[in-house]
């Protein structure tokens, strides 16, 4: 062994786990393995507990790192220091997130930042809340006769020095979505709600299907089916606030046609 090489005095391992959308039914085998395998656990605030009482082995260092939108979380620099460290005294450290680590979980920084420490890392998919969502109303995201693809974006702008005011151009996205027929998966968008209404509704119909999601996969799940032109006013009406995504395409017609069939917008699963 290379004692010159800094890398080869690094004794410890790092995984960063996606946990899922929530229900602990879905998270992968693997997922379960490497938590069963971790020393140290940095856990997201967005994972269910019951994962973490299941599958953390006796004595493992559990530190609840929080990251939620909206509210006051762990800075970053932080999580990748602690990361870097249990890995340097020789820790096998999981970073569990939910959804899944390298959609909208930071999870491509925190790789680039533990490369530059000399660490090499594994990442272990979940199931994204984007998806997990409209499955559980039955609503798929592609379909052959309603939507060639999916785009997932998020509603929540980069902050901070240098950051851009508004870094999607939702009016380009909304007029792409339009013309090439495909679904739009909004993560983090709820306190955005209105300008995205606003700004989706240059390139796309008012009677757009739109669903709102909470709590995707919970048992307290609950949701709402409406159009574009309704969904600052639908989610107000209805109480929802984050965690939760926007589903807005053609592939939630039939979901919106069957709760009007039933006299009104459905709540929970």
């Amino acid at each position: 062994m290379n004692n010159d090489n800094p890398t080869s005095l690094i004794s410890g391992r790092c995984t960063l786990v996606g946990a899922g959308p929530g229900d602990p039914e879905l998270l992968t085998i693997k997922a379960a393995k490497a938590i069963q395998a971790a020393t140290v656990l940095l856990v997201d605030d967005l994972v269910n507990d019951q994962i973490v009482q299941a599958y953390a082995r006796p004595g493992a260092r559990i530190v609840h790192v929080g990251k939620r939108g909206g509210c006051k979380s762990t800075p970053q620099a932080f999580i990748e220091r602690l990361m870097i460290t249990a890995v340097r005294e020789g820790e096998t450290v999981v970073r569990l997130k939910g959804g899944d680590p390298f959609i909208f979980g930071r999870g491509g920084e925190e790789v680039e930042h533990l490369r530059e420490a000399g660490i090499e890392c594994t990442v272990v998919n979940g199931i994204t809340a984007g998806l997990a969502a409209v499955t559980t109303l039955g609503v798929p995201l592609t379909h052959r006769d309603h939507a060639q693809g999916v785009v997932f974006v998020t509603g929540h702008a980069k902050t901070g020095a240098g950051a851009a005011e508004d870094p999607t151009d939702w009016r380009a996205l909304a007029a792409t979505a339009y013309n090439a027929r495909l679904t739009l998966v909004i993560y983090m968008g709820v306190s955005g709600a209105a300008h995205i209404e606003r700004e989706l509704l240059h390139g796309l119909p008012a009677d757009t299907p739109v669903a709102v999601i909470q709590h995707a996969s919970l048992p307290h799940q609950k949701h709402i089916a409406t159009t574009l032109g309704r969904l600052q006013d639908g989610i107000a009406e209805a109480g929802l606030a984050s965690p939760a995504v926007i589903v807005v395409g053609d592939v939630l017609r039939g979901l919106a046609a069957a709760e009007t069939a039933v006299g009104a917008t459905r709540f929970g699963t």
